[in-house]
């Protein structure tokens, strides 16, 4: 299903919103070489989020947290993704970086959040979640940052 336009201020609405978390202690899988999490989020509007916390088990530099809209037909818009420096993205060679949905890109049929931007904000899978958390106004999520004996690596 195509993901329906959206304006730079409705994903705003979207990244600003309160959200909770309804599984906090989602289960740790192992797939193709990686170990992930999901967590499922409300918004106080009744808006569905996705959170995913996936790291690279052999290299600890690949790495990505993100956030999407899970709309009532099951359509998912990806908002954002916080990936670790193990790759070449555009001008960003080998650093940490978060990639945003905007309009521009949706309107362009692109990846809604094919634009990135480089950051020094986080180093760690861990630490990715927690500005990703902290940017998304993310709330229930402590067992996956390792704050109450949980921790993801």
């Amino acid at each position: 299903m195509t993901v329906r336009p959206y304006t730079d201020a409705e994903l705003a609405v979207l990244r600003d919103m309160p959200k909770t978390v309804t599984n906090p202690r989602a289960r740790l899988t192992y797939k193709r070489g990686n170990r992930q999490r999901t967590f499922e989020a409300e918004g106080e509007n009744g808006a569905r989020f996705s959170i995913y916390q996936r790291q690279n088990v052999k290299r600890k530099n690949s790495f990505s947290c993100g956030i999407e809209l899970v709309e009532d037909d099951e359509t998912r818009l990806m908002l954002a993704r916080y990936n670790g420096p193990s790759h070449v993205h555009g001008d960003i060679v080998f650093r940490p970086h978060i990639h945003r949905a905007t309009e521009r890109a949706i309107a362009m049929g692109r990846q809604p959040e094919s634009e990135a931007e480089e950051t020094d904000r986080f180093t760690s899978c861990e630490g990715a979640l927690a500005c990703l958390i902290a940017d998304f106004r993310i709330s229930g999520v402590a067992v996956a940052l390792g704050q109450t004996g949980g921790s993801f690596t």
